[in-house]
């Protein structure tokens, strides 16, 4: 879930190295390519258990700024998760929307592979 949330914040933010790296490191610890490739529309798709379904949803609206997180969101969000996951989410979320602000502005790019 944690490379979920990090791709799809990526995805919003427009951040291909980010999406480049975090898709690459999800498929590495198990992730399944199904649901890599239906992550842009995670609310259609019958792959996300609704703890991700939560996670998912408070990394939209975290990355959306400043409209912000509704109380709906973050409440299924502290329903979903333990209080100490839910600070993991939050951190996981601000942190790639840090990177993807510093990487995306200086042009990163992903590397090339064969």
């Amino acid at each position: 879930m944690r490379e979920l949330v990090k791709i799809r914040a990526s995805q919003m933010n427009g951040c291909l190295f980010c999406i480049d790296m975090h898709v690459h490191e999800a498929l590495e610890i198990g992730e399944t390519q199904d649901r890599v490739f239906q992550l842009t529309a995670w609310r259609e798709s019958k792959l996300y258990s609704e703890a991700e379904r939560a996670a998912l949803a408070y990394a939209e609206a975290a990355t959306e700024l400043p409209s912000g997180v509704s109380d709906e969101t973050w409440n299924a969000v502290t329903a979903a998760f333990k209080p100490e996951e839910v600070a993991h989410l939050v951190g996981q979320v601000a942190m790639i929307n840090a990177w993807n602000r510093i990487a995306a502005p200086t042009h990163s790019e992903p590397p090339e592979r064969g």
